[in-house]
């Protein structure tokens, strides 16, 4: 189990949350931003159904895995 970070950050004009590099859509306030990035934390902590997960790499090769629905991340929101 990892952990996620959402920054609620000034983006485009607005108002943005992003996790490893990558922005959100902009919001108006820091408030809707910050609140959009709780909304998405919650959804990250969820369980879920256990599902077989195919993938390609780079090169080309498929990879498959097995992912347990309650292996969820811990995630947080930095303001």
């Amino acid at each position: 189990m990892g952990k996620v970070t959402y920054e609620v950050v000034e983006h485009d004009g607005g108002w943005a949350y992003r996790s490893d590099g990558v922005y959100s859509e902009t919001f108006p306030t820091r408030q809707d931003a910050h609140d959009a990035a709780e909304a998405v934390a919650r959804e990250q902590r969820a369980p879920g159904d256990d599902e077989e997960i195919e993938w390609e790499d780079s090169r080309g090769k498929w990879h498959g895995e097995h992912s347990d629905g309650h292996d969820r991340p811990d995630a947080e929101v930095k303001d």
